[in-house]
């Protein structure tokens, strides 16, 4: 992976911050985010809810994607998310790992796999990205990076 540029802050906000989401590694070649399985990311039946994995993956390929289009002065929004549950986990690190598939000048493909503090994969999953325009609108509003 390149060296990283983007500083912490500018990466892990919102949704992934209120559930303490961190960035270990991110830049255009790839990311890696983790977090403490703890009662937030849980479903009924103890275990990390699918909800997690899907949002974590879409994430980690998303701050990956963005970055490598900022560099074009665009940015990317999601457009479809496929995430496989592959194994249950109650407790310990999670650590998702996101590499590129394609990154054209339209769309991008990610690929994430998360795995637990074993190193055992508890999922993958596979996110496509638009690229959009400084001048796009998104949800009715004017695209802004830095938001």
């Amino acid at each position: 992976m390149a060296e990283d540029t983007d500083s912490r802050d500018s990466v892990i906000a919102g949704l992934d911050k209120l559930l303490g989401v961190r960035r270990v590694r991110a830049d255009a070649d790839g990311v890696v985010l983790e977090y403490d399985i703890d009662e937030r990311h849980k479903q009924p039946y103890g275990i990390v809810h699918g909800g997690m994995h899907c949002t974590v993956v879409e994430s980690a390929c998303s701050i990956g994607a963005g970055i490598f289009a900022m560099a074009y002065g665009k940015g990317v929004v999601g457009v479809e998310n496929h995430t496989s549950f592959i194994r249950a986990a109650r407790s310990g690190t999670v650590t998702v790992t996101a590499v590129p598939i394609t990154r054209g000048r339209r769309t991008q493909l990610w690929e994430a796999t998360s795995r637990d503090s074993d190193g055992k994969v508890l999922s993958t999953g596979r996110v496509r990205l638009l690229c959009i325009d400084r001048e796009s609108q998104i949800a009715g509003e004017k695209f802004d990076a830095k938001k």
